[in-house]
């Protein structure tokens, strides 16, 4: 677990631009989990442009894994509504990029792939509300361990739009049953990141055969007098992408998030 641990303490509590700055540096390729607390985090999607509108659709018709915060034009790698100034190819920690399907690489810097036909999703982040969950003195394993939160494909079929379908994938944050309901309270204010839990207790019920592998991320202990407590995740885009099987895409890696120049609070209630 190595490249999950935080490397960068300082950078918990640096704004959003000051952990993109350290992204395009080269600085920081690990996850973001805890960082620049307060400001919205969020994952990212580039598809060509000819199929822009199947994945925007794709995204209204599951407004729960993927809650657009920001879509930029074609060819233009900034997100003006969310970060101005910004550079989508070189602002994050990590990425994936996609040929037919397939992960074919993970850099840290896409410019070199870059086209004038892309067009880039900026979509919510379940990062965005631990802030919250951490003030109502709730707890966040994955913070706590200073690790990758753990990510889980489901059997819940997400509503397909045009070359786009797949599962439901989703995040999971171990709870008490009281601690889950008080979460469910918290993050209801924060609906553009995930809102509330989706499920929480047996991981069965979604098709989720052994809760130590996750598929993205790291494993977490669920202690004893806990239950798994699972919000939907904006990797789902990510289980689309490879049934779409598109000749090419680019997406974050999971848990290594793009962050905003957004305040948390600046999502309450939407």
């Amino acid at each position: 677990m190595g490249e999950s641990r935080f490397t960068t303490p300082d950078l918990r509590t640096a704004p959003g631009a000051a952990v993109r700055a350290t992204c395009r540096a080269g600085s920081l390729t690990g996850p973001t989990p805890g960082l620049a607390r307060g400001f919205v985090q969020a994952n990212l999607v580039i598809v060509p442009s000819d199929v822009a509108f199947d994945l925007l659709l794709f995204c209204q018709r599951n407004p729960k894994p993927c809650p657009l915060l920001d879509v930029t034009e074609p060819g233009d790698f900034e997100p003006k509504a969310v970060a101005p100034g910004a550079d989508l190819r070189t602002d994050l920690p990590g990425y994936r990029v996609w040929r037919d399907g397939q992960l074919v690489d993970e850099p840290t810097d896409v410019r070199a792939l870059w086209r004038s036909d892309l067009v880039s999703f900026v979509i919510g982040c379940s990062f965005t509300f631990e802030a919250a969950l951490l003030d109502a003195g709730l707890p966040v394993r994955h913070i706590e361990l200073g690790v990758n939160v753990p990510m889980y494909v489901t059997n819940l079929p997400c509503r397909s739009a045009g070359r786009f379908a797949g599962p439901l994938v989703v995040s999971m944050r171990p709870m008490t049953p009281a601690q889950a309901v008080a979460a469910t309270r918290v993050c209801a204010r924060f609906s553009r990141a995930h809102g509330t839990p989706v499920h929480f207790g047996d991981p069965a019920a979604l098709g989720i055969a052994d809760p130590t592998r996750p598929e993205f991320g790291d494993p977490v202990e669920v202690r004893r007098g806990e239950v798994p407590v699972y919000w939907a995740c904006g990797v789902t885009p990510q289980a689309a992408l490879m049934q779409a099987k598109l000749p090419f895409a680019i997406t974050h890696k999971p848990g290594h998030m793009f962050l905003t120049d957004l305040r948390d609070v600046d999502l309450e209630g939407e």
